[in-house]
């Protein structure tokens, strides 16, 4: 189904989609669309950003919308739960430096989108917050980009 879109669209929509991001749509462009990194890098750091403003801004709305049905309260605090105690001791201490490590390394539910939410729920201010997302999603993009060329390289991979 996503053959039909072109390739520049597949990097920038699929960089929006959270826990996929650019962390993982890049080495997606390089590996399997032959793309070089250069040019996958600023679609998929676009297409992630651009819900960081978003939902840094209006995730209080959707929230209290959400609260109205039992399930999404359970669903919410739950997950709201499981981010505070991944983050809470880091961001408690460092606030946007520690937000900017928890973004900066490239693990699975580490990426723009649960930066925002930890952002919003442990209310820090939305211009540092979206400066410090946008630079920890971009390291962790070239770490991504790094180990993609490394072990790429590596395991025959041709990035010409």
């Amino acid at each position: 189904m996503f053959e039909m879109l072109p390739e520049w669209f597949q990097i920038f929509l699929f960089s929006m989609f959270p826990w996929l991001e650019a962390r993982y749509v890049i080495p997606y462009a390089m590996l399997f669309l032959k793309w070089p990194w250069w040019q996958a890098l600023p679609l998929a750091v676009i297409g992630n950003m651009l819900p960081v403003p978003f939902i840094l801004l209006f995730f209080k709305y959707v929230e209290k919308f959400l609260r109205r049905y039992k399930f999404w309260i359970r669903v919410m605090d739950w997950f709201f739960a499981r981010t505070r105690k991944r983050a809470d001791a880091t961001i408690q201490r460092y606030e946007h430096i520690g937000l900017f490590i928890f973004i900066a390394i490239p693990l699975p539910f580490t990426g723009a989108w649960t930066g925002s939410l930890i952002a919003y729920l442990f209310n820090l201010k939305f211009s540092k917050s979206l400066i410090t997302i946008f630079f920890g999603l971009l390291t962790a993009a070239v770490i991504m980009i790094s180990l993609t060329l490394l072990f790429g390289n590596i395991f025959g991979f041709n990035f010409n």
